[in-house]
C-alpha cells in the first residue's frame, strides 16, 4: 500500500509493524492526508494477525510539531480544487456554519481517531525524539507506552501561541497532573525527558543513536507475553482511568475547545478560529527557543 506522508514497515522478527510520520522536512507537522494515512496504518497492522506490537515513530529531527497550520501541503488539501482532500467534503466539511464545520471535523480527524487508536486491540509504543509539540503530545498519549530520546522535550504551546486551552485530545490532567497542567498550559514551558520519566509519562529513555533499535528490543520483550494477557492488561489499565473520568474529561475538555475556536472566529471579521500574532496575543515569532520548567524560576 503506497503512502505519501508515512512510512510502515515491520521489523524485529517480522512481529513488529513500526508507523513512521514522514515529513521532515516540516517536522512531522500533521496535515490531513498523513492522518488519514496515519489511520488507516494503524488498523492495517491491528488486522495483521502476525503483528504483536506497534511502534509509532517519526523521521526527521522531531517526532512531530504538532497541527500543520498553514504550509502549502494543508492549504491545498483543505480549499476547493483539484488537490483538496476528500475529507473536507464529508463529515461535516460542508456545513455553512464556520462553528458547526470546525466542530465536526476536529471530531472526527483529531478527536474521534485519535481515541480509536488509544483502544487498539494491540500494545502500542510511540518513540519519541526533538521536540513533541502540542498535537505531537496527541499522537503520543494515544499509545500505550512512551519511550524517548534523551534530546526530547514536549510541550504545549497552543494557548501562548494561539490563545486555545489546549489541544484537542487534552489528556494533559491525567499525564501531567492537574498543577502541573495548568502550568504547562499557561507558559508554554516544556519539561525534558527525565521529568516526563519521573511524572510517569515516559518509561525509557535512551540515547538518540540508540533510539530506534532500543525501542525494537523493548517492543520485542513485551510481545513474548501471551497476546490475551497483553489486551487485558491494556483494558484493565484503560479502564481503571475511564473510571476516574477520562473518557467524560476528554469530551468536556473538547467542548470547550470548540468555545473557544468559536470565541475567535465571532471576535475576527475574516473568521479566523484563533488568536492573531499581534492584535491578540504576542507575536510566537518573536517567542524564542522553548523554555524548560524550573521551579526555581518564575
Amino acid at each position: 500500500m503506497p503512502y505519501k506522508f508515512i512510512q510502515y514497515e515491520t521489523v524485529g522478527d517480522g512481529n513488529l509493524a513500526r508507523i513512521s510520520l514522514n515529513r521532515p522536512e516540516a517536522r512531522n507537522a500533521q496535515n490531513r492526508g498523513l492522518l488519514v494515512e496515519l489511520d488507516e496504518a494503524f488498523r492495517r497492522a491491528e488486522q495483521d494477525d502476525s503483528i504483536d506490537v506497534i511502534i509509532l515513530a517519526g523521521n526527521g529531527p522531531s517526532f512531530s510539531a504538532g497541527h500543520d497550520m498553514g504550509s502549502e501541503v494543508a492549504a491545498a488539501e483543505e480549499l476547493p480544487g483539484p488537490e483538496q482532500h476528500p475529507t473536507f467534503r464529508i463529515d461535516g466539511g460542508t456545513a455553512q456554519s464556520h462553528v458547526e464545520r470546525r466542530m465536526l471535523q476536529e471530531w472526527h480527524y483529531y478527536f474521534e481517531c485519535t481515541n480509536r487508536w488509544r483502544n487498539l486491540r494491540k500494545i502500542t509504543i510511540a518513540q519519541v525524539h526533538g521536540k513533541v509539540i502540542s498535537a505531537g503530545l496527541m499522537l503520543m498519549w494515544a499509545c500505550d507506552l512512551i519511550v524517548a530520546a534523551e534530546d526530547t522535550l514536549f510541550a504545549d504551546v497552543v494557548a501562548t501561541r494561539l490563545g486555545m486551552p489546549g489541544v484537542e485530545y487534552l489528556a494533559h490532567p491525567f499525564e501531567f497532573g492537574p498543577r502541573k497542567a495548568k502550568e504547562l498550559l499557561l507558559t508554554g514551558d516544556a519539561i525534558d525527558a527525565d521529568e516526563a520519566c519521573r511524572l510517569g509519562m515516559v518509561s525509557k529513555i535512551f540515547p538518540a543513536g540508540e533510539l530506534p533499535q532500543n525501542t525494537i528490543e523493548f517492543a520485542s520483550r513485551i510481545a513474548k507475553r501471551p497476546a490475551m494477557a497483553r489486551l487485558l492488561i491494556k483494558d484493565s489499565i484503560n479502564g481503571a482511568v475511564d473510571a476516574m473520568g477520562f473518557q467524560e474529561s476528554l469530551k468536556h475538555s473538547f467542548t470547550l475547545h470548540q468555545l473557544g475556536h468559536a470565541h475567535w472566529t465571532a471576535l475576527h471579521d475574516d473568521k479566523f478560529p484563533a488568536a492573531k500574532p499581534g492584535p491578540d496575543i504576542t507575536d510566537w515569532r518573536a517567542a524564542g527557543p522553548l523554555r524548560i520548567a524550573d521551579p526555581h524560576r518564575p
